[in-house]
């Protein structure tokens, strides 16, 4: 992961820490009613919010936890090479703020390792719909 992300991570909970002070509530949720679509790694991603911590205050809301998604990236491989399927399930995690029923999205996936290329995270972005 670069630096850059690293960066953008700890703005976002610096943010989130400012706007969300002593009269939020703090608790853990197993869904929250968030589907998410978004942009990751030359791919995309349709996930929605799982086990999380949820930090409120009305109208605000931030999770952070488990992305259960679909990811769609089609493989680059070499002409004749078998390719892995395009739409392939994965399991993220990142932070989702929503404002009434606008979500956004900072997700983190990992890429395994291969034959040809190292295990890396992936941060990506998203826009959704809170239920």
């Amino acid at each position: 992961m670069k630096i850059s992300n690293y960066v953008a991570a700890t703005g976002c909970l610096a943010l989130t820490l400012f706007f969300f002070s002593a009269k939020s509530q703090t608790k853990a949720v197993l869904f929250d009613g968030t589907i998410v679509a978004g942009y990751v790694d030359h791919g995309a991603f349709i996930n929605c919010t799982g086990p999380s911590i949820k930090f409120s205050k009305k109208p605000y809301t931030v999770l952070l936890g488990l992305l259960p998604s679909l990811r769609i990236k089609e493989d680059k491989v070499a002409a004749g090479a078998p390719k892995n399927a395009a739409l392939t399930p994965n399991l993220g995690f990142g932070l989702t703020t929503a404002f009434r029923h606008v979500a956004l999205q900072v997700p983190l996936y990992y890429n395994p390792k291969t034959a040809v290329k190292n295990g890396e995270w992936n941060v990506g972005v998203g826009l959704g719909y809170k239920f």
